[in-house]
């Protein structure tokens, strides 16, 4: 076994315990020896991301990039990471991917889910379903299905795949915040609240996942549990917009027709909008 191979062995079993800090250690005391190593700089990047260090995990998953790798795997797991910062080599890598494994779940998805988010659904549920197919149980292979479905309109679909994937991962709160907004634009008014009131409390640092249940909560009636969501969002409420905030309480007061309509006018639509864009 090569030393990258044993450090490379070390630092996933530290990621599969979730001690990202230690596996970003690890890869970065190794880079310093050995700085151009793909496979190096991509797991460290995917340390760094599970961090909350966006500007690292780009900059490594960039040079990771910049060293041409011919792995499909690697190229997927940077070409994703570039694709949320929306980095132009994204694509490039992530088509290298599928193409050249078009046999590898993960590169058929996450070039499908790029494409997706692109708007050329055509190819992009081409790759989905190549990946779906390879990996039946893989809970992202659903729920990037039903992102697509979602940006394409068809969210009757996109509600189903999205429920799969929750059945398969149901501590994926991400998931579950989509498919809450997803009922919403479906008028299934009670099945949002209780879905986005779930993913909320899941989501406790989430101000806008607060807000969200509080006017759902509120617009079906359930007064309690909108109050406990507002009263999250005003403790979470860092980088939240105070104006909003301040006009759900109001809204929150003033009745559910109130919050129903600065809910379905508003904000569900652009929230739903923003989250769909956003790699899962």
């Amino acid at each position: 076994m090569s030393d990258v191979e044993a450090i490379l062995q070390d630092a996933f079993a530290m990621g599969d315990e979730g001690r990202w800090l230690e596996m970003a250690q690890l890869l970065g005391e190794a880079l310093q020896d050995d700085p151009d190593e793909p496979y190096l700089l991509c797991w460290a990047g995917v340390a760094e991301r599970e961090l909350g260090n966006d500007g690292a995990s780009y900059e490594l998953f960039k040079r990771c990039i910049a060293q041409n790798p011919l792995d499909a795997h690697l190229l997927a797991i940077a070409g994703s990471g570039l694709a949320a910062y929306g980095d132009p080599d994204a694509e490039i890598a992530l088509r290298a991917a599928a193409l050249s494994q078009p046999d590898l779940a993960t590169a058929r998805i996450q070039y499908g889910a790029y494409l997706a988010r692109a708007g050329l659904f055509e190819e992009a549920f081409e790759h989905l379903a190549a990946g779906l197919a390879l990996t039946p149980e893989d809970p992202v292979a659903h729920g990037e299905m039903g992102v697509a479905l979602a940006l394409k309109g068809d969210l009757a679909a996109a509600a189903e795949a999205m429920e799969n994937a929750l059945d398969i991962a149901p501590e994926d709160s991400w998931t579950r915040l989509l498919l809450g907004l997803i009922y919403l634009e479906l008028d299934r008014p009670e099945d949002g609240a209780q879905t986005l009131a779930d993913a909320a409390r899941e989501r406790a640092d989430d101000a806008e996942a607060q807000i969200l249940a509080a006017l759902a909560c509120a617009a079906a009636g359930w007064g309690e549990s909108a109050e406990e969501a507002l009263a999250r969002a005003e403790y979470s409420a860092e980088g939240t917009d105070a104006e909003l905030l301040s006009e759900t309480g109001d809204r929150i007061a003033s009745g559910p027709d109130e919050a129903r309509s600065l809910l379905m006018d508003q904000v569900a639509p652009s929230a739903l909008h923003d989250r769909l864009t956003q790699p899962l």
